[in-house]
């Protein structure tokens, strides 16, 4: 794939560089994190499928919605929604629900920046448990202002650092390092834990289908969930990556690339933790409760698996470090994307450097975080929620509403039509058009009012 504008370094200069880019958008905290957590409550093998499903109806779809609109628009989410319509209403319309993900984008780097410097903390905390200095150790994993403040600066400078160089020098290229990183740790941690007694009964609990589990309706809303939160659909960031993207490029094929190595990693983090934590159920860590229930799910990684850590003996510390490591990469690559939304505005609405754009979005972001770390008990959660039940949904919404309703119809195939390899009057893209028009907006629909029945 070549740049729309070879001059330009606003274009990834690969086809590779925007699926490392796009996917490692995908995969962060919540596929190492949030994913394992869900399977294991609802119902092992059987929330497996019911997320693999979830992700062919409604997160292929909505992804190509996102990437196509960006690609189309070449511009931030906000231009881009209001090049779709087709008199002052719906443009108007259009811009504020592109300015809408532009500020979810934005509220979630916050607490995302919070939870990821305390990867970064729990990451240094074996070094200074190796190194004699336990009070400092106690510190590192210990809730506090001052760890708070400390390591959300410093993952935040990490952040944008990467931004400032650009697309191709910075997201495409760290990218590029980071994603098979983290694949490879994977890999090797799965292996690890695959040794450890207990680990076979985790893969059994992992890979047995609980079906009465799976059709609850918790299970099947929050794999929804999951599946939303997971590809970043609602933040505007498909769409910024969507716009680095040659007119040309075969969107369908990019997106299942993007969904099936987010999936993937999903997957080998599902047969990491689940089987550590039957590994730590083994060595005397309480897991469950008297109904069976995960403990402390939220903080599963905080504290089931550092105290699984802790019995493995002489490895413990290396291990316990290259865990958050991983945890560290995940979150890079997925808050790189979601601050480079608000940026990419800046850049192009103020006419702005990328240095300059960086900066402000750079000091802006960082302080609302820190702020956010002030007013933790009173903001965290809520900010959570606000973002990701909320404000994700209704973008979402807007986004298939505007796609298969308010995009003309001519324009639309005339998209289509630009991408090399692609019959335009084949059976995937004559029904994708009409599925995102009437099926994605119920499925969204069902997410958001899930949320409070």
């Amino acid at each position: 794939m070549q740049a729309a504008n070879t001059s330009s370094t606003n274009h990834f200069s690969s086809r590779l560089g925007f699926i490392m880019a796009a996917a490692g958008s995908a995969v962060g905290v919540g596929n190492i994190w949030g994913f394992p957590t869900q399977a294991a409550t609802h119902g092992g093998g059987a929330f497996l499928l019911v997320y693999l499903v979830l992700i062919f109806i409604l997160g292929i779809p909505m992804l190509m919605a996102e990437l196509m609109i960006g690609r189309h628009g070449q511009t931030n989410p906000a231009d881009a929604m209001g090049k779709l319509g087709f008199n002052a209403l719906t443009r108007n319309l259009g811009k504020t629900i592109g300015l809408v993900s532009i500020v979810t984008a934005g509220l979630i780097y916050t607490f995302y920046s919070i939870l990821s410097g305390w990867f970064i903390s729990y990451a240094i905390a074996p070094i200074a448990t190796a190194l004699g200095s336990n009070d400092t150790a106690a510190w590192l994993v210990d809730f506090s202002l001052s760890r708070n403040l400390l390591f959300t600066l410093i993952f935040s400078t990490l952040v944008f650092l990467v931004l400032l160089q650009g697309v191709q020098e910075g997201i495409e290229k760290w990218s590029k390092r980071l994603m098979p990183l983290l694949l490879i740790m994977l890999i090797a941690g799965v292996t690890y834990i695959f040794t450890l007694n207990g680990a076979s009964e985790g893969i059994n609990a992992l890979l047995t289908p609980n079906f009465a589990k799976a059709l609850a309706p918790d299970t099947l809303i929050s794999a929804l969930g999951q599946t939303f939160f997971s590809l970043t659909i609602g933040t505007g960031a498909m769409m910024v990556y969507g716009s680095y993207l040659n007119q040309k490029e075969n969107i369908a094929k990019l997106t299942v690339w993007v969904a099936f190595t987010d999936s993937g990693i999903a997957f080998l983090a599902a047969f990491l933790i689940i089987p550590a934590m039957y590994v730590a159920q083994q060595n005397g860590v309480e897991i469950f409760n008297a109904e069976g229930k995960l403990l402390d799910s939220d903080a599963l990684v905080f504290t089931v698996l550092p105290a699984l850590f802790s019995t493995l003996g002489d490895p413990a510390n290396l291990i316990s470090v290259v865990f958050f490591i991983l945890l560290i990469i995940a979150g890079l690559t997925s808050a790189i994307s979601i601050a480079e939304v608000p940026t990419s505005y800046v850049m192009q609405k103020f006419t702005l450097s990328r240095q300059r754009a960086t900066l402000v979005i750079g000091l802006l972001l960082t302080s609302l975080s820190l702020l956010l770390a002030v007013f933790f008990d009173a903001l965290f959660s809520f900010m959570v929620t606000l973002t990701t039940q909320i404000a994700q949904p209704l973008v979402a919404l807007g986004i298939a509403i505007y796609l298969g309703w308010i995009w003309r119809q001519t324009q639309l195939i005339r998209a289509i039509r630009e991408q090399e390899h692609v019959d335009s009057s084949g059976l995937f893209w004559r029904i994708w058009p009409r599925y995102v028009k009437y099926v994605c907006p119920v499925l969204i629909l069902a997410i958001a009012i899930r949320q409070f029945v």
